[in-house]
């Protein structure tokens, strides 16, 4: 099926420019993990992926940024940024986005992609792990600090996912009727919370800090995600 964009990577100078101001576009311009033009640029000659999604008009409507490398002996991506412009969330860009990056680290041979996500947002939860089928490698709290000057987190603590897609087929490992199982609920709407009401943001934070910390120490897994329904946690006991 034929989309109104067309993905390759990053090419001129005013297209690298046109990914920062879509990072300042999508976090904030006092956002300080903002990838810099030369980065990008340095990024694609050593393995990287940094591509867009240009409409026909040649705008930049979305991009993704990773960087390969290797962990534990193993050669990984590292799915660092992934942005789309307001008229293009729900299209599919993101998606797309995300298996041309996995089509790109194919070639050379990686296996495994990881990145990271707010647990707390429920819409990247369902993206993540319903929709590309990714499992959660292990959580880290306040992972990029409180500071980072992202209109979407606030001053909150950027406690996360570290999600893994395995690009070679491999399907995540179903669990057995008799695993026990829990749930961690999360908020609906994450981002209206955190814009509203910082307080509640914070007890939402604190609460399910907690919960994770507690789950993962004790060797439960993530193995599923509902939207009402939250997070279910297995443990084969």
């Amino acid at each position: 099926m034929s989309t109104p964009w067309e993905i390759r990577p990053l090419a001129s100078q005013a297209e690298f420019t046109a990914c920062t101001e879509l990072q300042e576009a999508t976090w904030g311009r006092g956002f300080t993990e903002r990838v810099p033009t030369a980065i990008l640029l340095v990024n694609q000659k050593i393995g990287g992926v940094t591509a867009g999604a240009f409409t026909p008009d040649s705008t930049l409507a979305g991009f993704v940024f990773g960087m390969t490398g290797v962990r534990n002996g193993q050669l990984v991506h590292w799915s660092d940024m992934l942005a789309v412009r307001p008229a293009f969330r729900g299209s599919g860009m993101a998606e797309a986005l995300k298996r041309y990056q996995a089509d790109q680290c194919r070639t050379l041979g990686v296996s495994v992609m990881l990145w990271t996500y707010d647990p707390l947002v429920a819409r990247n939860a369902h993206f993540n792990l319903n929709k590309l089928g990714a499992s959660i490698d292990s959580f880290v709290e306040n992972m990029y600090g409180s500071g980072t000057g992202s209109v979407l987190m606030g001053a909150l603590p950027t406690d996360r996912f570290i999600a893994a897609w395995a690009l070679d087929g491999s399907a995540r490992r179903a669990p057995a009727p008799s695993v026990e199982q829990v749930r961690v609920r999360i908020p609906d709407d994450w981002e209206s919370i955190v814009a509203s009401d910082p307080a509640a943001a914070q007890g939402w934070r604190e609460r399910t800090r907690s919960e994770f910390r507690r789950l993962f120490a004790d060797g439960w897994r993530v193995t599923g995600f509902d939207r009402t329904q939250g997070y279910t946690f297995s443990h084969d006991g």
